[in-house]
């Protein structure tokens, strides 16, 4: 029997989550209206900072709802959510832009591979949009100088495209989708697409191995979802629904779920770092090949038809934007800012492959088969802690994993990329913002894992044991029946 107070807990909880809610998507709609990334950094990352908190109250309060209401309440949410992604043009980022050239290309029936935007081979294929002319529209610091009088709004107008061939096929859907005029709309409806698609899956999964659907608002209504999957448009959001949906299937369909993984790979890379969680407690290497293949042979399928039509290298940018990014630099960039805490800069690199090796190792022999997500969660957040990237979409895959695995103690480092994107310039919260911000993140996740572990030894008391004790204690059983 509950209490009439607890009963009107409970009767109030989906009202008062609901005008949270509302808090949030107002909040939300704000920040992404504020145009402040190039000119007012301290006023965008006090939106940030206020869309976050929102955040974290309505989760919170969303515990206290009647399960009958939640999966509606999560999805409803989701959908609104995403749409506030869609009342301005992109804010943060240009990366889109980069998406509607390569559409844009393929459309016309040239490989992506073969020519960067500034290339004059391509100069038919402009427009007033990507490739705005004249002194007052080149004047914005979004701009990228072309020509005499020709600029554009595509970042690195002068290399090659970097994006994986799922990817540059997701851009040229997109293109022939669209109605003509639609400009960044197209992408960034997509993006709204596939946000509340993977909170479909999301709910799906968790309603399937009995698990409290609750955890799928962790996604559905970050701030990270509408800022970055949808207002920027970020391809990241394709390969977070196919990531989600192989750990769904690799459990019982292993080759189903690797060539899953192989489309993920293909659309964004990341997801590779996924596939330790994958093989947790694989035992046997017949096993393991049956998800490493079909992903090794989907991402050399999606690969070959850009080889075969392409004249210049499918990888583009990628090595020249990872030196661009300080990952072979420890000085450059913010990049292993915690480890650069306690050992000198050149150990930077080594540390980082020593213990990422060793927590794959430990995912691989002890980790759970039936909850993939939950070693994919411990691989890519301590590659987060260790890594530090720069960018905030970068953690759109890191928060699909904690919706499945429940684990908010990895949204601190979620955060951690949008405060240092955001806020590390002098005039917000100043340089040392990554390394404070992925500090804290990295003594929250820390201190909640030591006390998840010593909660469940609790109550589990045969945990106290050593290992070869609990089996002796069984052995002895079996032989006192006996």
């Amino acid at each position: 029997m509950h209490s009439p107070r607890a009963a009107l807990r409970r009767t109030l909880a989906p009202a008062l989550t609901a005008a949270l809610l509302v808090a949030l998507l107002a909040t939300l709609t704000a920040t992404v209206r504020t145009d402040g990334f190039f000119t007012d950094q301290a006023t965008l990352t006090w939106w940030y900072a206020a869309s976050w908190a929102l955040f974290a109250v309505t989760v919170a309060a969303l515990r206290a709802v009647p399960a009958r209401y939640v999966v509606p309440l999560v999805l409803a949410g989701a959908v609104a959510v995403a749409v506030t992604g869609l009342v301005a043009p992109p804010r943060t980022s240009t990366d889109s832009y980069r998406y509607a050239w390569d559409g844009r290309v393929q459309a016309a029936g040239v490989s992506p591979y073969d020519h960067a935007p500034a290339d004059p081979a391509l100069r038919r294929l402009r427009d007033d949009w990507l490739f705005p002319r004249g002194a007052a529209a080149c004047a914005g610091p979004d701009r990228a100088a072309v020509s005499d009088g020709v600029c554009t709004r595509i970042n690195r107008p002068r290399v090659h495209t970097i994006y994986p061939p799922v990817a540059e096929g997701y851009f040229v859907l997109v293109h022939a989708l669209s109605p003509s005029g639609v400009r960044h709309k197209a992408l960034q409806t997509g993006g709204a697409l596939l946000a509340v698609a993977v909170t479909a899956f999301l709910l799906l999964i968790l309603r399937r191995r009995g698990a409290d659907p609750r955890h799928a608002a962790y996604w559905a209504w970050c701030p990270a979802v509408p800022i970055e999957a949808v207002n920027n448009a970020h391809a990241d959001v394709l390969a977070v629904l196919l990531s989600v949906a192989a750990l769904g299937l690799v459990i019982r369909r292993r080759a189903l779920g690797g060539a899953l993984f192989g489309l993920a790979i293909a659309a964004k890379m990341l997801p590779a770092v996924l596939l330790p969680g994958a093989l947790s407690g694989v035992r046997r290497w017949r096993d393991a090949a049956a998800l490493l293949l079909p992903a090794a042979g989907v991402v050399a399928l999606t690969y070959l038809p850009y080889v075969l039509a392409s004249s210049s290298s499918v990888f583009g940018y990628l090595g020249g934007y990872a030196e661009e990014e300080g990952y072979d630099d420890p000085a450059a960039k913010g990049r292993y800012a915690l480890l650069r805490l306690v050992l000198p800069d050149s150990w930077s690199l080594p540390a980082v492959a020593v213990v990422l090796l060793a927590v794959v190792a430990y995912v691989w022999r002890r980790g759970d088969p039936d909850r993939p997500w939950h070693g994919s969660l411990l691989v890519t957040g301590t590659a987060f802690l260790l890594l530090t990237p720069g960018y905030s979409w970068y953690a759109l895959l890191l928060i699909a994993l904690v919706a499945l695995d429940g684990r908010w103690e990895w949204l601190p480092t979620a955060l951690a990329g949008a405060a240092s994107y955001i806020a590390s310039s002098p005039a917000a919260l100043g340089p040392t913002t990554p390394t404070t911000s992925y500090a804290l993140a990295a003594t929250t996740a820390l201190t909640a894992t030591a006390v998840r572990y010593w909660a469940g030894r609790q109550s589990h008391p045969l945990r106290r044991k050593p290992r070869w004790m609990v089996k002796q204690d069984a052995a002895m059983t079996r032989r006192t029946a006996g």
